[in-house]
């Protein structure tokens, strides 16, 4: 435990930060599992807007320092690039 007024504030912030964070993660987790889903099973309109709301939530977990930009931009290439393969042999 930390003795200092500003090391005992200094723990208090970053729990808070800690809460906020993971519920984002956690959140950016499922929308990965549902797109991978919707892949998988060719379903390609819903993928796609699947795809476009995860583009949005990592983006803005990436401007928030949440994740590093280029994981949330390696993740997007990745899930598009599966996207398309369905799309080639439908």
């Amino acid at each position: 435990m930390p003795n200092k007024k500003a090391a005992i504030k200094s723990l208090r912030q970053d729990r808070k930060k800690h809460t906020r964070n993971k519920a984002v993660i956690s959140e950016l987790r499922t929308l990965v599992k549902k797109a991978t889903t919707l892949i998988t099973s060719n379903n390609r309109e819903e993928a796609n807007t699947a795809l476009n709301q995860l583009e949005s939530r990592l983006d803005r977990a990436a401007k928030s320092n949440i994740i590093k930009k280029n994981n949330a931009s390696r993740r997007i290439t990745r899930l598009r690039a599966q996207w398309a393969k369905t799309g080639s042999g439908a």
